[in-house]
């Protein structure tokens, strides 16, 4: 734990989606949005950043999503199952609220290199911010042919100056990462100590949902292995419960509610 350390939660996007993609039922067939009415959970699936004053520097955890989404997403039609909703907030609008702008964050890190969250990544090429990413996300994103391969898009991070990292890392005191791959080849968590309000847990996409937290744990359509998620899944378990950690799921409608967002307030 820091003294002095503040966590700001940031408002980068909320898309629409079936989801399905987030929690797989019984019966499910996920659909576009151009058949939206069908009877498939259709809803919305907020993202966040995550923004750490720490007395080492700014902290930033993700991107959110861009705000050329329409434009940037056709070539894969996500943009179809995605849709961003109208008048949301960017994360240019988020830092904005708390009067910086990208290149007064001193490091980047990024959770996994999905359309959704790493989509704002080139805003941090200023030559200052570190750029920090899993090894084998990096490896995975970046290794295959083609402009993208699902839900990866080499136009948001190909080319990036990124330092890579393996395994559960400390990146500076009280703040660290935790290696839960399954969703993707190397996703990670993000866990702040701090010394007021305690352990936080952020699980971007290793766990969508308060849903799918369980447990038992609850798959998704988007994993890409999924005996590591659930390894991943009770990894997290473990460590909320040996430091009873605060979880804030990647993707909760309904616990984004619970939580206050920049720049109404911070987690200290």
């Amino acid at each position: 734990m820091t003294e002095g350390t503040k966590v700001h939660l940031l408002d980068t996007g909320t898309m629409h989606c079936d989801h399905t993609w987030l929690l797989l039922k019984p019966g499910s067939t996920i659909s576009d949005r151009s058949h939206w009415d069908r009877p498939t959970p259709w809803g919305p699936c907020p993202t966040h950043a995550v923004l750490i004053d720490h007395p080492d520097g700014l902290i930033l955890w993700d991107t959110g999503v861009p705000n050329d989404w329409e434009t940037r997403w056709a070539p894969t039609g996500l943009q179809e199952f995605f849709p961003v909703q109208e008048g949301t907030s960017y994360l240019t609008d988020a830092l904005a609220s708390l009067e910086l702008e990208p290149r007064d964050v001193d490091t980047l890190v990024l959770s996994h290199l999905h359309f959704d969250h790493a989509a704002n990544a080139r805003l941090f090429d200023n030559g200052h911010t570190r750029i920090v990413v899993n090894r084998k996300e990096h490896d995975g994103a970046l290794g295959f042919d083609g402009p993208f391969k699902g839900a990866h898009l080499k136009a948001d991070y190909e080319g990036l100056p990124f330092e890579t990292v393996e395994g559960d890392v400390e990146l500076a005191p009280g703040v660290s990462v935790i290696e839960t791959p399954g969703h993707t080849w190397g996703t990670m968590s993000l866990r702040v100590d701090l010394p007021g309000s305690g352990t936080k847990i952020f699980t971007s996409d290793a766990v969508y949902m308060r849903d799918s937290w369980g447990p038992p744990a609850v798959g998704a359509a988007i994993v890409w292995d999924n005996l590591a998620w659930l390894d991943s899944v009770e990894k997290l378990r473990g460590i909320a419960e040996r430091t009873d950690a605060e979880v804030i799921f990647g993707h909760d409608s309904g616990q984004k509610r619970e939580l206050t967002f920049a720049p109404n307030g911070y987690l200290t």
